[in-house]
């Protein structure tokens, strides 16, 4: 039940977007476009309650409960930056907004955007680990959990990697033609 939860959140998330962005520049209602788009964390509470009642009925904890909690904290860290990204695109093509601007793929920049893209995991990842957690906690029974265990490993080994894939353009930059540095 609670992985075709996620599927339907997920996909809830996106028609809240949608929906938000359609009614802000669309229908020019941008008051009703704001109160759609600050819906979707309610999608979260409802996913998070869901997987908590399904672990509260006695139920083994598995990978998907997990997922529910790992899904909540990339939601949370990266949802405003996902909603960012497409009502710049819906202001560009049905407001006559600026054209989006392009992330820089070479230098300094490009290194600044790896980082912070990686301060949004760390983000996701403390958030979802707080819930996986919790949940543990609230089961207190190591038996019924090691699921949820497994999962903040996983994902710490996932973190650790995205650290060093991220950090190292810090170190060495991508460089391109000599002419894309010159002033």
């Amino acid at each position: 039940m609670i992985g075709w939860l996620i599927i339907g959140c997920e996909i809830g998330f996106w028609i809240f977007v949608i929906a938000g962005l359609g009614a802000r520049y669309l229908l020019r209602m941008k008051k009703t476009g704001a109160v759609l788009l600050l819906c979707t964390p309610v999608i979260d509470l409802i996913l998070i309650a869901a997987a908590v009642i399904d672990l509260s009925s006695g139920k083994e904890a598995e990978f998907v409960h997990a997922i529910a909690a790992i899904y909540i904290g990339s939601t949370i860290a990266f949802g405003h930056k996902m909603i960012q990204w497409a009502d710049v695109r819906f202001a560009h093509r049905y407001a006559g907004g600026p054209a989006p601007v392009k992330p820089a793929k070479l230098g300094k920049e490009h290194a600044k955007n790896e980082r912070l893209g990686w301060y949004r995991h760390l983000l996701a990842w403390t958030i979802g680990c707080g819930l996986l957690i919790g949940m543990i906690v609230m089961i207190g029974d190591g038996s019924r959990t090691a699921e949820l265990l497994n999962a903040i490993r996983y994902w710490s080994l996932i973190l650790a990697a995205d650290f060093v894939y991220s950090f190292s353009y810090t170190l060495w930059p991508r460089k391109g033609k000599e002419s894309e540095f010159s002033s």
